[in-house]
């Protein structure tokens, strides 16, 4: 019985190399390099309350332990995925009474912290403020949008950066020669081909990583000197991986973006390479192909309106027949848009209209524009002294106003010097001499120059 009590608790790989001082950590050179703020606030034990904003794997709990340790702080630890109010007030307990009794700080490390709603961040705000506890929140999510206006003034956001290529290598093989916490005590033998490759894998992740690596270890076969990872072993451990793709945070929202900018700029190699990263990573080609749609109005909109019937037939293709050939579908209707004439002539008269509707009262229908189908309308004036476009010359009711009268008439759309919209605006510029022709015509030049 005193063995099973005796027997150290497992520590996955990741856990065991956490790095203990800043120069141990891989990767975030801009935050530890030596004369940086953060660099200088350890070395002086001036810690303060901070954000830790970056994607998963790239060290944001390592980084919070580390600087508990350095400054001999105690390590409060929270996940805003299971914590509540209740969570947060008996850590704050904690940490009163060890500063009443040894005067010893607290650091309260909160994981994922864009989860918590405003009630719970509110929950430990007064007493970040008042020395309590210095905060440190871990998240994946642009905090400028997830967190408290109140929270994020009294803490300074650092932003973590994706691990490089080298920085991984470097990582993994400090796992194998680590005696101590690594796998150096194993021999183990690893290719430096397929260390490549593991690290490729890992997609910026040094966590998913040093999993890898340690899957790897347990599959390794034995041999007289240690244990050897074969390429088959490589093979079978990456056969159901995913790539690095958050879909419901910040790296999906660059993705899209780049997709949308790079149609927006022409290049369709560029919308192509985005379109790729996106399914790579596992996103669902139906939410790029309704974004497709939308790009194809706002973007290129009546400088080529086939562009949009193209969008909506890839979509449909790939309702109708799924992978790959939806996928090719709307490559073809990127390569398209990205190639069009561009035009957001009805994107920014669309939202111009929306803004003064919103800005406006509820003006009524003119009469004239009102439907009469009953003997009452009509004897009300609606519908009276309509002009019924198809009887006028050139099926142009010229001069006729369309707004509420207390509006008058308005210019929202203005077509650009572009594919079909030239035509457009060519024929919108004609009719608008019509109307003017007709203005003096009814009223004679002192009042039209007046008007």
């Amino acid at each position: 019985m005193s063995d099973l009590f005796s027997k150290e608790v497992y520590q996955p790989l990741a856990a065991r190399l956490r790095p203990r001082r800043p120069q141990d950590y891989i990767g975030q050179e801009h935050l530890f390099a030596e004369g940086k703020p953060l660099r200088e606030a350890i070395e002086r034990q001036q810690l303060h309350s901070m954000v830790l904003w970056g994607p998963p794997g790239v060290g944001k709990t390592s980084m919070a332990r580390m600087l508990a340790e350095l400054s001999d702080a105690h390590f409060e630890t929270l996940s805003a995925v299971l914590a509540g109010v209740k969570d947060i007030r008996a850590a704050v307990a904690v940490a009163q009474q060890l500063q009443q009794q040894s005067g010893q700080q607290t650091i309260l490390f909160v994981d994922e912290v864009h989860r918590f709603n405003k009630a719970q961040q509110d929950a430990f705000l007064p007493y970040v403020e008042d020395g309590t506890v210095i905060f440190i929140g871990a998240t994946t999510e642009n905090p400028s949008f997830s967190l408290n206006n109140a929270l994020l003034s009294r803490a300074r956001v650092y932003v973590l950066r994706p691990l490089e290529h080298r920085h991984l290598l470097a990582m993994a093989h400090r796992a194998l020669q680590d005696t101590e916490h690594g796998l150096g005590s194993e021999k183990l033998q690893v290719d430096d081909e397929l260390l490549e490759t593991l690290a490729h894998a890992a997609d910026g992740d040094g966590r998913k990583l040093l999993n890898l690596l340690e899957i790897a270890a347990d599959l390794a076969e034995p041999t007289s000197d240690g244990k050897l990872v074969t390429e088959s072993i490589v093979r079978e451990i990456l056969s159901n991986e995913v790539r690095r793709f958050d879909r419901g945070g910040d790296v999906f929202y660059e993705q899209i973006s780049a997709l949308h900018k790079s149609v927006r700029g022409s290049s369709a190699d560029g919308a192509l390479y985005w379109f790729a990263r996106m399914l790579d990573g596992g996103c669902d080609p139906l939410y790029i192909a309704r974004r497709v749609v939308r790009m194809a109005s706002e973007d290129i909109g009546n400088a080529d309106p086939r562009a949009l019937q193209i969008c909506l037939n890839a979509w449909e293709v790939q309702e109708r027949l799924g992978s790959p050939e939806g996928e090719l579908a709307i490559a073809q209707a990127l390569v398209y848009l990205a190639a069009a004439p561009k035009s957001n002539a009805v994107y920014k008269a669309f939202n111009t209209a929306m803004a003064e509707v919103k800005s406006q009262p509820s003006h009524e229908v003119p009469l004239h524009l009102r439907n009469a189908p009953t003997s009452l309308m009509k004897s009300m004036s609606y519908g009276r002294e309509y002009r019924y476009a198809h009887d006028e010359p050139g099926a142009y009711a010229a001069g006729e106003n369309y707004f509420p009268e207390a509006l008058g008439q308005r210019d929202y759309y203005h077509p650009v010097e572009r594919g079909l919209e030239q035509k457009i605006g060519e024929k919108l510029r004609y009719l608008r001499q019509l109307d003017e022709q007709s203005a003096w015509q009814r009223y004679g030049d002192s009042d039209v120059s007046e008007s």
